[in-house]
Formats: structure tokens, C-alpha cells, sequence
């Protein structure tokens, strides 16, 4: 067994490009090794700064000899079915074939055999097509003719062993050879090495080059930490920066640079992400206060002679120079006000169908303000917040740094009431009684300028949900707004697209609905979002061809005694066969409330899909949350604790019995109401009540005279661990009675009253729960 060792050298690789080249790396050689019928012990794939390198342990000196027979036509086939399966097999004539018999009469057989190859000139001609064929997402074209190539950056060398000898590979007019190059200042090289081992020894001592982007990951952060220490500070550490940096140095060296004092009056966010976007620094704070130190940390490309203060100067000067800019955005930003930033939105398109950034505010604002009672906020902040959440979307920082979108936006309100002291804490504004917040007015401002920084979130699974009232109303509003209005538009998800970030929005209204306990009806909000905007609105915005007539082409809408079909286009019309004004306006009236029921029960089914995987990791089955849904229950919180009460109940020997016994009455009712053409919902005779002819029969009547409303009552007290121990109380009486009492009893009149009953225990499963869509 050989060993391959694989370089490809090049320019500077762009960082965020490595680690997706590193997987491409090793997918592709992969497929080339496995298509040509070899196997290996590992691979392994290394990408930096300048190179790809991959590593196959295991390879054998040659593929295995293949002999495979292919049956054919039968003797005196037709020659046109003959000369296919001949130009298939790759054969000549039928003389090449054997001819066999298997008792229905004679047929060809091909057998094609195929010697083995070298695995080196398999590699040969496995490197120059995974070259070309690479996917990066972007590319430059460098040479003409027989050297042209098209690669991220130029290529420089190839690098290409098997078993210690040079692959005579060619990948755009540069032989592969022995030879690899190190850092451009402290090693250039070249350096011939033999295998892998002696490869990244060579690159680490002779080219001061570290191989692996784990390793550079761990010297960065280690060398950066330290030269924070030493100076009695701590490092701000960012893992997304660190990667990157990673990207960027082959020998990383860590040094403290000095940062100008003065502009610690700037937002620190501010500060750390042009450090971090545009300089590639770490930000650095004081230890005991938490707030930012005027220090940074850059990573070098190399051990320079000084020590590095000529670089860290030179890098101080730039950023200096980046945080001028930042301050004039600032400044100009403070003088314009956040209130008249707001007035600008109208000049933002939020979307085409859906009208400008204005118009969703005045949409957020309102639903908000509706909102605000559920989560224990006051009305007329949580609608001045939200008010207020889009308007630094105009503003010269955002701009600038888009990621500070609602952040700049707590800074300037903050500003505008005189609530705004920089470097206090992690951020300006951590601790309010250290820069003497006292009274309701401030303390409603730094409501206000929190929600306007939180509504955003939660972003992603990591990102903290917002549980402060006003902050939690306006969260809510903005997310409910976009997911009611893209539906409206039938720009909803589809497969793996969702532009419009829908599923992260319906996921962030479930988190904020369980961390904050509010409970609301999502259908209640939804149509709420229509009494505000209108369904005419959305249509009149972009004319009857709007989008919403592809995603709800027609509606079949009672009209007298007869059904119509009406389009969109037909809206706002007369209604068949009428002039009256009170007819016109009740046609109008049942094609809304049909287009918004439509609207709304889709979403809602949506809203379920996302339950079913947020509450996926704690073993809720989607089939249990199917069943709560199932009653039109839409309030999330609701429907969460009694899908995990449910889920307990199911869970354990009380509730499986139990399941069992309801489909046992729902599949004798199913098949008795259909052969009978009847409806058994009605209650038992009160005679059969009274005295049931079997002490089972009296036994489960009783039961379920206790259980059913005791059900019903926790339910509506949301005890839902109470609901399922009434329920509980069934399983023995209804084990009972389907043990020794025959339903379909000879009399008709004790057949139908034992019918009912067992309509009366499906009736009592449904106080809770559909258990019809319980599966297993």
C-alpha cells in the first residue's frame, strides 16, 4: 500500500473560501479514486493561505483486473437488437460473444474483461480534471493557449507523490514535480520532500509554514490572549474572526497595538466591528470595568526584526483613520435625530407588494399596541417603540456596519434623552444607575431604546430571546407582520429556499411566546393584520394581478341559495345578479372573511410545522402536536403544555390502554355510522342511563360522568397534568366494558344506546386532544 500526496500552490486563497474548498478537496478526489475502483485506509485535506493539500493513506499499487459478462439477445434475434447490445458491450461481432443455453433456447453472452491500471496514472489523470472541473464560487482566468487556466488565484506549483515518487501530472501547463514552496519571507524554498511526514516537517521548520488550520486557529488565540494578559488586559474573543484569521496567516504572531483614546466615546459595537470588518483586529477591554481598552490586537504574517511595534504603529494609523469615519457617521447621525430618520421610511421598499419600510411600521405599530396587554407591556410604549424600531435603517452607521441595524437605533434614542455615556460596562449602557437613570420618563426611554435594539432577535438558535414587555410586543409584531404579509402575497417557503428568513420568523414568535408565557391567538392576530391593512389594500397596492390572485385564484362564496366562483379581479365588484347595496356589501363581506380564513389556516399550519421541530429535541411527537392543533387551539404556549402533557400522559401504561380503547370506539362508531347511515353523537337514553343492563355498562357511565367534565375543567384552568388524570381514570371502566359487553346487541334499542356511549368516550378524548391523529 502507496501513499498520494497532493499540493496545489497558489496566490493568496481568499479565507472564507478554504474551509468549503477543504471539503471540495476531498469529495472530489474521492470520486475520482472510487470511480476507477480503488480503496484507501484515510483521507485527509489541509487548505491555508496559498495551498490545497490532500493526503491518501492506503492506496494500492494498482486497481484489481475486472471481468464482467452481460447476457445478450437470443439466437435469431433481430439484427437491430443485435448491434445494440454488441455497440454496448463494445464488441466487434457476435463471434467476440459465448453463446449459452438455459433451456429456453440459446443467447449470447458478452464477456468484457478489463485489465487493471496503475493507480499512478489513474492520479495522472484524476488531478489536471478535478482542476478544472473545481468549484469555486468565484474564479479569475490567467494564460492563453495550452497554460491558460481558471483558478481562484494563479497557480504556482503542483505538488503530486504516489509512494514517494513524482505523478507525471500536468494541471494547465505546469508539470507536477517533488517541490513545494514555504512563507514568502522566512522560507520561500523550494523544498523537495518524499512524503507527507517529511512534507509538513519541512513546511513547519524550513518554511515556516503551519499546515493545519486547527493549529493556526489554537496559536492565534493562544498568542493573543497572552499578549492581553501581559498587559493586564482581556481579549474580546470572536470566533467567526478567528477562523478567518486563520485563513489569512500561514506563521500567525500576535501583537498589541495602541488605539487613540478619543474614540472610546463612539458606540462600542461600533468600534469592535470596524476593528473586526474592515481591519481584521480583536477588540480588548479592561477586566474589572468590562469596558473597551483603547488596545487591539492584530495578527501578523511573520516575526518581524523590531518586535512588531512597526506594524502594530502602521495598524493603529489605519484604524485610526476607520474610526474618524466612524465618528463623522456618528455625529451626523446624533444631529439628524431618530424621529426624523423616521419620516425617510417612506422612501425604503420594504417589498413591492407589501409597500414601503413606512408602511410596515405603521402595520408593526398597531398589532403592537394590540399585543402589548398579552405581554404585560404598556400600549403606547410598545407602539412608540415600534414606531421608532426601523427609522436607523437611514441612518450613516448602518449604512456603514448594516450588522448595527436596531443597535444604532437604541444608541440615538437613548442620545436623544440625554441617557447616552460611552464605555460603561461591555456596552454603553449595561448599568443605568451608574450614569444616574432615575424617574418614568427614563426609565420608559430605555424601554423604548431596547426594544428598538431587540426586536430583531432572536437571529439564530444562539441568539437570546427577548423577554422585556415592550421589547417582547414589538419582537413579536415585527415577526407576525412579515409572516401575515408574505402569506398574503403567497411568498412563503418552499423546499429548501426561504429568502425572506419566514421559518426563522415563525420560530422566533414560538421562542418569544414560551420565554415571556404570552398567550394570544395567532388567528385572532392574523386577522387583526386584515382589519388593519385590508386584504383590498394588498390588492389595490400593485392592481388585480397581484400575487395574491395566483396563490387564491377563486373562491366558491354562497350568495342566496346558489355558490358562485369569484375571482380576485371580481372583488370589489357588484355580485351576481344584483344591484342592491346591502347585497353587494355582504358578498363583499363573505369573499374577504373566505380569503382570510384561507390565509389564516395555512399559516397556522405552518406555525404547527415549526412547533413540531422546536419541540422535536424534547421527544414531542408531531403526531401529538397534530392532535392539540387539531381542536383550534392556537395560542402556542397553550398548545405546548398540552402537547408535553399529552406526551406524559401517552408515555405511560394509563395512556397507551386508553389510546388503544378510543380506537376501538372510533373504529366501531366509523364503520356502524356508515353501514347505518346514522350519527350516534346523541347522549344514551336516560332510561339506559338509569339502568344499564350490565354492571360494566353502569361502571363506565359512571366514569365518564366524573371524567368528562373534570376534563373539560382542568383544560379551561390550562392544568393539563389534571385533564390527563381524569382521563386516566377511564382506562379500567372502558377496558372493562369492551371485555364483557357486545355493542352490537340484538336489540336495536340497547345496540344504539351502547353506540352512543362509545361516542361519549371519543367525545371525552376530544376535551383534550384529536387522539383520531395519534398514530402508533
Amino acid at each position: 500500500m502507496a501513499q498520494l500526496l497532493l499540493e496545489i500552490l497558489s496566490e493568496e486563497i481568499p479565507a472564507r473560501m478554504q474551509a468549503r474548498a477543504e471539503g471540495d478537496l476531498a469529495r472530489l478526489l474521492g470520486e475520482a479514486l472510487e470511480q476507477a475502483g480503488l480503496q484507501w485506509d484515510s483521507l485527509e485535506t489541509f487548505a491555508g493561505p496559498r495551498r490545497l493539500t490532500a493526503v491518501v493513506e492506503g492506496l494500492p499499487e494498482a486497481t484489481e483486473a475486472v471481468r464482467e459478462e452481460r447476457k445478450g439477445p437470443r439466437q435469431g434475434a433481430p439484427d437491430k437488437a443485435i448491434e445494440g447490445f454488441l455497440r454496448s458491450a463494445g464488441l466487434d461481432s457476435l463471434e467476440q460473444c459465448e453463446t449459452r443455453d438455459d433451456g429456453k433456447g440459446p443467447y449470447y453472452v458478452a464477456v468484457i474483461g478489463r485489465p487493471g491500471r496503475k493507480t499512478a496514472d489513474v492520479i495522472a489523470e484524476a488531478v489536471p480534471a478535478i482542476a478544472r472541473g473545481f468549484p469555486w464560487p468565484k474564479s479569475m482566468k490567467f494564460g492563453e493557449g495550452a497554460r491558460a487556466q481558471r483558478w481562484v488565484r494563479p497557480l504556482r506549483r503542483i505538488l503530486c507523490l504516489f509512494g514517494g515518487a513524482v505523478v507525471p501530472a500536468e494541471v494547465f501547463g505546469i508539470k507536477a514535480g517533488n517541490e513545494t514552496e514555504g512563507h514568502r519571507v522566512h522560507g520561500p524554498g523550494p523544498f523537495v520532500v518524499k512524503d507527507f511526514a517529511d512534507y509538513e516537517k519541512t513546511l513547519r521548520e524550513k518554511g515556516h509554514v503551519i499546515l493545519r488550520a486547527g493549529e493556526r486557529k489554537r496559536i492565534i488565540l493562544e498568542q493573543a490572549r497572552a499578549v492581553c494578559s501581559n498587559a493586564g488586559l482581556e481579549l474580546l474573543e470572536d470566533e467567526g474572526l478567528l477562523a478567518e484569521l486563520a485563513g489569512l496567516a500561514e506563521w500567525p504572531v500576535a501583537l498589541l497595538g495602541d488605539m487613540a483614546a478619543e474614540f472610546l466615546d463612539l458606540p462600542p459595537e461600533a468600534v469592535r466591528l470596524s476593528m473586526k470588518t474592515h481591519q481584521k483586529y480583536f477588540a480588548v477591554r479592561d477586566p474589572e470595568t468590562g469596558a473597551l481598552a483603547p488596545k487591539f490586537v492584530v495578527i501578523a504574517n511573520q516575526v518581524a526584526p523590531d518586535g512588531g511595534e512597526a506594524i502594530a504603529a502602521g495598524n493603529a494609523r489605519v484604524l485610526s483613520a476607520r474610526l474618524n469615519d466612524a465618528r463623522y457617521f456618528w455625529d451626523n447621525d446624533r444631529a439628524t435625530g431618530l424621529s426624523a430618520m423616521a419620516e425617510k421610511l417612506s422612501a425604503v421598499t420594504f417589498h413591492n407588494d407589501l409597500g414601503s419600510m413606512a408602511d410596515k411600521t405603521a402595520r408593526v405599530a398597531a398589532l403592537a399596541r394590540e399585543l402589548a396587554p398579552a405581554v404585560g407591556a404598556d400600549p403606547e410604549l410598545a407602539e412608540r417603540a415600534a414606531k421608532l424600531a426601523k427609522a436607523d435603517l437611514v441612518s450613516e452607521m448602518v449604512y456603514e456596519f448594516p450588522e448595527l441595524q436596531g443597535v444604532m437605533g437604541r444608541y440615538l434614542h437613548r442620545h436623544s434623552h440625554g441617557l447616552y455615556v460611552a464605555s460603561v460596562g461591555p456596552s454603553a449602557f449595561t448599568h443605568d444607575a451608574s450614569i444616574g437613570v432615575q424617574g418614568s420618563e427614563a426609565k420608559q426611554a430605555i424601554a423604548v431604546a431596547d426594544a428598538i435594539r431587540d426586536h430583531y432577535k432572536p437571529q439564530g438558535l444562539g441568539d437570546a430571546v427577548p423577554t422585556a414587555p415592550v421589547s417582547a410586543a414589538v419582537a413579536l409584531a415585527d415577526k407576525l407582520d412579515t409572516l401575515v404579509g408574505f402569506w398574503a402575497i403567497d411568498e412563503k417557503p418552499t423546499g429548501s429556499k426561504d429568502p425572506f428568513a419566514l421559518r426563522r420568523a415563525a420560530l422566533g414568535v414560538i421562542r418569544i411566546s414560551h420565554a415571556t408565557n404570552v398567550q394570544v391567538s395567532l388567528g385572532d392576530t392574523i386577522s387583526a393584520w386584515f382589519d388593519d391593512v385590508g386584504v383590498e389594500g394588498v390588492i389595490e397596492r400593485s392592481g388585480t394581478e397581484h400575487a395574491i390572485q395566483k396563490a387564491w385564484p377563486y373562491m366558491d362564496v354562497k350568495f342566496g341559495d346558489e355558490y358562485h366562483r369569484t375571482t380576485l379581479g371580481e372583488f370589489t365588484r357588484k355580485p351576481p345578479k344584483t344591484s342592491d347595496r346591502d347585497e353587494t356589501i355582504r358578498w363583499h363581506d363573505e369573499c374577504r372573511e373566505l380569503l382570510i380564513s384561507r390565509i389564516r389556516n395555512d399559516l397556522l399550519s405552518f406555525f404547527a410545522d415549526r412547533l413540531k421541530v422546536h419541540l422535536r429535541d424534547e421527544g414531542i411527537r408531531h403526531d401529538v402536536i397534530d392532535a392539540v392543533f387539531a381542536l383550534g387551539d392556537d395560542d402556542l404556549v397553550r398548545v405546548t403544555a398540552k402537547s408535553r402533557a399529552l406526551q406524559a400522559f401517552l408515555d405511560t401504561e394509563d395512556g397507551a390502554a386508553l389510546l388503544a380503547g378510543y380506537r376501538r370506539a372510533a373504529n366501531i362508531l366509523k364503520i356502524e355510522e356508515k353501514k347505518d347511515g346514522a350519527s350516534y353523537d346523541a347522549e344514551p337514553e336516560a332510561a339506559y342511563l338509569k339502568a344499564p343492563p350490565q354492571a360494566e355498562e353502569k361502571a363506565l357511565i359512571a366514569a365518564l360522568a366524573q371524567a368528562v367534565p373534570a376534563a373539560r375543567k382542568a383544560v379551561q384552568a390550562e392544568d393539563f397534568a389534571a385533564a390527563m388524570a381524569a382521563l386516566a381514570a377511564l382506562r379500567a371502566p372502558v377496558d372493562a366494558f369492551f371485555d364483557s359487553v357486545t355493542v352490537n346487541a340484538d336489540d336495536a334499542k340497547l345496540r344504539a344506546n351502547r353506540l352512543r356511549l362509545l361516542s361519549r368516550i371519543r367525545a371525552a378524548a376530544a376535551a383534550v386532544a384529536d387522539f383520531g391523529r395519534i398514530e402508533g
